[in-house]
């Protein structure tokens, strides 16, 4: 069985990243004065819970709860994809441009260190 291309499975992957930030927009219910703040707040809230239930669970020596961190990532998504609306990117493009930016750190060796610029 031969494997599907990378880049082809890539491609396809962000449209439906597109899809999903097309029907996230459609449960958007904030004022239009406050784009682009009160997604930003939010997401910084959601990933402070996803902090949290990993947190509790180390704290309480217990197993994480997988599921209850993926319904709060799925809130960071939501966030995540409006915030992507209100400054006029599709989820596609976003990924696109990390895409690119992680292949050409690997391929000069740079994918370790700190700094936006390596």
């Amino acid at each position: 069985m031969t494997m599907p291309d990378p880049e082809t499975v890539l491609e396809a992957f962000m449209g439906d990243m597109d899809v999903y930030q097309a029907q996230a927009r459609k449960t958007a219910i904030y004022p239009k004065s406050q784009k682009v703040i009160y997604p930003t707040l939010g997401l910084c809230g959601e990933v402070g819970e996803v902090a949290e239930k990993v947190k509790k669970s180390i704290r309480d020596g217990h197993d994480l709860d997988d599921m209850a961190v993926a319904k709060e990532l799925g809130d960071v998504l939501w966030y995540i994809a409006n915030l992507a609306e209100d400054l006029g990117y599709d989820l596609s493009e976003i990924a696109q441009m990390n895409y690119e930016k992680l292949k050409s750190r690997q391929e000069r060796n740079k994918l370790q260190g700190s700094g936006d610029d390596r």
